[in-house]
Parts: C-alpha cells; structure tokens; sequence
C-alpha cells in the first residue's frame, strides 16, 4: 500500500506544467472561493454545471490520466452512491389530504406533472423517487463533489509557497491591526509541507505491521486494540521528532524571526491571462446571480 500515491490529498503535481499551474495563486484563490460559495442557495441545474466546469477544467489543463483518475474517480463514485441512496431516501412528505371540492363537480385539466417520478415495488424491495427527493440527491452529491475536488484541483496545481505567498499578500492590510501575517503564512507553509511527511510515517508503520505476518484472528478484539494503540502511539512520537527535527533545521539556518531573516517564496505577477480569469470570474457571478438561485 503506497498512501503518498493512493491517497494524493493535498499533494503538488509538479509535471508537466499546465495553464492552471501558471495562473496567479490570488486568482485562483479567488476561483476556490467562487466555487466554494457558488453551491450556497443555487438551484440543481447550477449545481450540475459547476461539476461540468471542473471535469472540464480538468481536462482542457492536460492533467495526466493517473493523477485525473486518482483525484476524480474515487470522489466520482462517491458522489454517485450518495446521490443514490438520497434519491431513494424517503422525502418526509406522506401525510394524506383530502381535496375541499369534490372532483366531479370541477373538471381538473390534464397535466404533465407528476410529483412521483419513479415507483418500485418488487415484494421487500420498495423505492419510490419524487421530486424532492431527486433535488435533494442532486444537492448533496454535487456539494460534496464541488466543495472536495475543487480544493484538491487548487491544491494540485498550486504550489505550496504560492500559496502561503497569495494569502500573505490578500492578509497584507491586516497588519494595520497587529495581525501577524508573516508568521501566519509561514506556519501555513510548514503545514502543507507536513502532510506528506505525515503520510509518509503512516505508510511505514503500516507496511511494518503487515511484514509481521500477525495473526489477528488469534489475538481478539482487545490485543488487536493494543497494537494499534501502540502503533499510534509510535506514529505521534515520529511526527513530533520530525517537527522538532524541522524547528532545529530553522533554527541553524537563522529563522529566529520573519523580520530577520525572510526569504522571497515566490514573485507575484498578475499577466494578461489573470486579467482574462478575473474578467470570466465576474461573468462567472454575474450568471450566478442571474440563472443561478434557487426557484
């Protein structure tokens, strides 16, 4: 089990370089914004076209199929599961009515609506879709997919000092307030450098646990627990020794303080294909604002 490939949350695609890779880290932020409150108060058919504008983000960049599979497939068949089991969820809407006039006396004109969109009853199995419940399953699974691969899409084609540079540049008026910005953005660097050392440790503990060969069926429940624990317990203590491995390593190289001793990540540039993103990002609300709410 290889987790640093397996599970590539969060983690830098450095080739090849696409046109997302070369936008600015404060336009795209803005971007990750827009998608992450776009969903809030839209109706399903906005809903559905966010996802369309990620796949197809995703595919006009030229990301590798193993990296695209990888981040998108497994998400994809989560998104599709939740949207079954709430299309099929029962809506909280069966209470009875009865109708204030009779039907005979007012002739009702023919319709096409209909509130129960599909109906199974096949003995034990029952599965009725309605409108609500449809609307619902399409809520939930494309929230779920946009709030999710959105992040990891921005996180893929953005590297980390990029970002922590955009962010320290957007938080820059703060310092007005005594806000600590620099020492903000490097903590979030030393973060995002952290998960793949984090990923790394548990995918040796892992891989030393099952050269052992152990027998859990023989151990029960409780020692079963206890090696676990253990294990946890020697993966906390190899993060905290890498961390403090990480503060000596600062230390030597003289990062006493931010005022001292500061290194330049990353140069900032807005180009003329920033200015085009920003330009599509406002049509990008405005047709949110126009088409977008709910009904």
């Amino acid at each position: 089990m290889d987790l640093l490939r397996s599970l590539p949350l969060g983690l830098y695609l450095e080739q090849p370089i696409t046109w997302l890779h070369r936008l600015d880290p404060r336009v795209k932020l803005g971007w990750l914004m827009s998608f992450l409150l776009a969903p809030i108060l839209a109706n399903p058919y906005w809903r559905l076209a966010l996802v369309a504008v990620l796949m197809v983000m995703t595919l006009t960049a030229g990301i590798p199929w193993r990296v695209w599979r990888q981040q998108m497939g497994w998400l994809l068949m989560l998104g599709v599961f939740l949207f079954a089991i709430a299309a099929i969820a029962p809506d909280a809407l069966n209470s009875s009515h009865q109708p204030r006039l009779p039907a005979d006396d007012i002739p009702v004109p023919p319709t096409s609506y209909q509130y129960v969109l599909w109906k199974l009853d096949a003995g034990f199995l029952k599965f009725t879709v309605t409108r609500r419940t449809l609307a619902l399953a399409i809520s939930a699974s494309t929230l779920l997919f946009t709030l999710i691969y959105s992040s990891t899409l921005y996180l893929l084609t953005t590297a980390p000092e990029e970002i922590t540079a955009g962010i320290e540049s957007l938080m820059r008026p703060l310092r007005r307030f005594k806000i600590p910005v620099t020492e903000i953005a490097l903590t979030l660097t030393l973060s995002l450098r952290f998960i793949p050392l984090v990923l790394e440790e548990v995918q040796n503990l892992v891989r030393s646990v099952r050269t052992r060969a152990i027998n859990w069926k023989k151990l029960g429940v409780r020692k079963s627990l206890q090696v676990w624990l253990l294990v946890v317990d020697r993966l906390l203590e190899n993060l905290l020794l890498r961390a403090e491995q990480i503060a000596s390593a600062m230390k030597v190289r003289g990062f006493t303080s931010p005022n001292e001793h500061r290194v330049q990540w990353y140069q900032l540039r807005i180009g003329k294909w920033d200015w085009m993103a920003l330009f599509v990002l406002g049509a990008f609300w405005s047709a949110r604002l126009i088409w977008g709410g709910e009904f």
